[in-house]
């Protein structure tokens, strides 16, 4: 099983928008929620690499490094680290159905949705809000979330 990196799914959710800017909050929740679903749709992970619950939200670590400090990113700031090509039909539709529900929201109404779900908050569990942390979001706690949402 050839499973692709995080930066893959990020320029292919780039380019179902249009390949323009988008901020980097809302980049990393539509990751997030590409891996969530494909564990659930296609039973496998979208991208290999942690997902943590941070105060914000769920943050990818490998793809946060990659765009510290920016507000906005785009396709070139990932592309010598990925591509948007190669995936399978249904590791497609799984994005497309992602970035067709999600891609449309705020980044805070994103980051406001996944604190209301129970994988960012177990994962939480022990910290104050606005503390950081780094406890990973398992792909068991997402299946048995989002499974029971279909």
């Amino acid at each position: 099983m050839n499973i692709r990196s995080v930066f893959d799914v990020a320029l292919y959710l780039l380019s179902k928008n249009g390949n323009n800017t988008m901020s980097a909050m809302k980049l990393q929740k539509l990751c997030y929620y590409a891996q969530a679903w494909s564990l659930v749709w296609d039973d496998k992970p979208i991208f290999r690499g942690r997902i943590e619950a941070w105060a914000n939200g769920p943050v990818c670590p490998e793809l946060y490094r990659a765009h510290r400090g920016m507000f906005e990113v785009d396709p070139s700031t990932f592309a010598d680290k990925g591509s948007p090509d190669g995936f399978s039909d249904d590791e497609q539709e799984t994005m497309n159905e992602v970035f067709n529900y999600y891609g449309s929201r705020s980044p805070y109404w994103l980051s406001e949705l996944t604190h209301g779900e129970e994988p960012w908050k177990i994962a939480r569990k022990d910290l104050e809000p606005g503390d950081c942390g780094n406890v990973e979001i398992t792909h068991a706690a997402m299946v048995e979330y989002y499974s029971a949402l279909v």
